[in-house]
């Protein structure tokens, strides 16, 4: 049988394009003009098949195909079907990829314009940045004296060559060690555990160990970090001062250094990335954005929802009266919840440095109510917020129109002749220095005093000393004059940030910028962010008197003409301090206790500056450390003290109602001498800076 159509077919399609070739290509079927070009065999087949199909009238079209396309029914079904559903799974398989390709393409697309965005604004961000920097006037470049502590440390550490040999033995010791442990694991091993040792929280995220790309980064940095503020701590031969600061600063770059900063080498941050397709880095950038602009050029970072918290509605609520308005502060008088009362009022003064409420968060942790449900009657002084008028107000003032004021106010209200008080922080300094300029006056308006981390003696004032050098103090003069004669609040809140960078720094840098993350809701760190502004004369009075010069430990202090002795100061005293507070170590405050010339109760409480105070017995939390006996040093305490569960606040209530006088009706705040003049929580503490 011949096949005359097929050369002649083959012969048209290989070498020339005609019409005749357009007008049967236009007429075609899709999948055929979308066949690629065949061996002549199967273009016979196809076409021998399809022409007795266009031709059938009555007859079935199986029929004339059958000899050449159907196989012998003996014969397993392998020549013509699968040549005619073979192109099927050939044309769905391309098509699926394409699709899949489509959405990576997107998805890539859709991460590059997204870190572009995020790019550009950061850019913008920091271009406002510098514009409203200060003109270099007068400015110190190194108004902490870093660059000449670390050049006397670095002069002792070259005076014993052995020791600097030695440190870099332990150094490449540890590399060694590591690279040891880094080829273990590309075998197959588990990594090297670190002995117990508590786990950074910076590196808590399991993917840092569980990659060995950011495992090995984590290792290297804790490693070389480590090693080089340890070089450091070895110096010997310097002013404790010098080497402190220049531990510190080293740690600060240390810290900063940490890779857990960075984009790129940030296993959490950059898997967050990839999987929004960059959209959290763009948050992060638009959130950077904004707390610049909320600090006029400078960066103000966001530490907590703060729309959650709003002062009098979900903060600062416990009920009470303001029964006394002066320039220096508001007296609060806090509502009873008790039919009956402690006869002697507390007086409470909270540090100026701050808002009052830290001590009335919410109802779960205040103190304030917890101690209105004891039975006492609580007032309570809200500072003013200094503006540029009180500029030259002085420590003087804030003793005689704070302190002594406030005392003469409650004894008014209440009808009784002394006060119990409890000065809290810098507040407890102001306090203890009141009590002996009484004590001198022989004045026992105050009958006991309690403090809440309050120091005395500066000698082991803790990192807060280095920001008390000379060529700082002349900084913060500077900055204070041009802004009119006050210390912005933010100043402060940078200080005491920098004291425990990781944790309040760094930490909010990474998951606010980084990650791209919602600020959550935090009584504590809304609270912390509400900072006061502080009045020239009297800060540097502070800082230069307390913290330099030590003058109230050394029986330097004079006020009002009036040689300040705390030896002099009799009446009980109860001394809290926190464990591992930073801003007030408990040392200082154990020195500090041993100035008094009455009897002292020292109460050493789990945690720091701020929750080891702030513990209300229902949380359940941390410890507290009992000794009746006083004896000269921290250590010798400590190692007598005995450990007790939970907060020290029942502790110092049994302390407190046996120095606080029999018990009488509960004193209404809307009935006392004193007219009231609005609700709590006041005017003063609504005053932002």
């Amino acid at each position: 049988m011949t096949k005359p159509p097929v050369p002649t077919a083959r012969k048209k399609t290989a070498t020339t394009k005609t019409a005749e070739t357009k007008a049967a290509s236009a007429k075609a079927e899709p999948v055929t003009a979308k066949t690629p070009a065949k061996p002549a065999a199967k273009v016979s087949v196809t076409k021998a098949a399809a022409k007795p199909v266009a031709k059938a009238t009555a007859k079935p079209a199986a029929k004339p195909a059958a000899p050449k396309s159907m196989p012998h029914p003996e014969k397993p079904a392998q020549p013509a079907q699968p040549q005619a559903e073979a192109p099927r799974p050939r044309t769905a398989a391309p098509e699926a990829e394409a699709g899949f390709d489509a959405e990576a393409m997107r998805k890539l697309e859709t991460l590059s314009i997204n870190l572009a965005k995020a790019a550009m604004t950061a850019q913008s961000a920091l271009a406002k940045t510098v514009l409203k920097q200060p003109e270099g006037g007068g400015v110190s470049m190194d108004p902490f004296q870093v660059g000449p502590a670390m050049t006397e440390v670095m002069g002792s550490l070259a005076q014993k060559p052995d020791k600097l040999i030695e440190a870099q033995s332990d150094l490449m010791n540890g590399y060694l060690k590591l690279w040891a442990d880094v080829s273990r694991r590309t075998l197959g091993a588990e990594p090297a555990q670190a002995g117990g040792k508590p786990a950074d929280k910076r590196f808590a995220d399991p993917r840092w160990e569980q990659n060995l790309v950011f495992d090995v980064m984590k290792q290297s940095y804790l490693l070389s970090s480590n090693w080089i503020n340890n070089l450091i701590s070895s110096a010997e031969g310097i002013d404790p001062k010098v080497k402190r600061r220049a531990e510190f600063f080293t740690k600060l770059m240390t810290d900063a250094m940490s890779p857990s900063n960075f984009l790129l080498s940030n296993p959490a941050a950059l898997e967050t990335l990839v999987q929004t397709s960059g959209e959290s880095l763009v948050k992060g950038m638009e959130r950077f954005a904004e707390d610049i602009e909320r600090g006029d050029g400078k960066l103000m970072i966001t530490q907590a929802d703060y729309s959650h918290f709003k002062v009098g509605e979900s903060v600062a609520t416990t009920p009470g009266k303001v029964v006394y308005r002066g320039p220096y502060f508001e007296l609060l008088q806090y509502a009873p919840t008790t039919e009956q009362v402690r006869e002697i009022p507390l007086l409470i003064f909270p540090p100026w440095i701050n808002k009052f409420y830290i001590l009335d968060l919410q109802a779960k942790n205040s103190l304030i109510r917890w101690l209105t449900d004891q039975g006492f009657t609580v007032f309570l002084t809200s500072w003013v917020n200094p503006d540029v008028s009180m500029k030259d107000t002085t420590f003087e003032d804030y003793m005689f129109g704070g302190v002594l004021d406030a005392v003469e106010q409650v004894k008014t209200q209440a009808g009784v002749s002394s006060v119990n008080t409890v000065g809290y922080c810098i507040g407890g300094t102001l306090l203890g220095c009141a009590l002996a300029y009484l004590a001198e006056k022989r004045d026992k308006s105050i009958a006991s005093a309690t403090f809440f981390t309050a120091q005395h003696d500066f000698t082991d004032a803790g990192d807060l000393l280095l920001f008390t050098s000379e060529s700082w103090l002349k900084e913060l003069e500077r900055q204070m004059d041009a802004a009119g004669g006050v210390l912005p609040g933010s100043a402060m809140a940078d200080t005491f940030n920098s004291l425990r960078a990781n944790d309040l720094i760094w930490s909010f840098f990474v998951n606010n910028y980084l990650m791209g993350k919602e600020p959550t809701p935090f009584d504590l760190l809304c609270w912390n962010s509400d900072q006061t502004r502080m009045p020239k004369a009297l800060h540097m009075f502070y800082l230069r008197k307390f913290y330099g010069e030590n003058a109230l430990s050394s029986g330097k202090l004079t006020l009002a003409g009036v040689n300040i002795d705390l030896k002099k100061v009799t009446i009980p005293i109860y001394e809290q301090a926190g464990r591992e507070d930073h801003i007030a170590p408990a040392t200082s405050v154990y020195k500090g206790s041993k100035l008094f010339g009455g009897p002292v109760t020292y109460v050493l409480a789990g945690s720091g500056h701020i929750a080891g105070v702030v513990n209300p017995p229902a949380a359940r939390k941390y410890m507290h450390w009992l000794n009746d006996a006083h004896p000269d040093t921290f250590e010798q305490w400590f190692a007598g003290a005995e450990e007790h569960a939970g907060s020290w606040w029942p502790h110092w209530a049994g302390w407190l109602g046996d120095r606080s006088g029999k018990m009488v009706p509960a004193r209404d705040p809307a009935k006392g001498k004193l007219k009231p003049i609005m609700d709590a929580p006041g005017a003063y503490v609504l005053v932002k800076s």
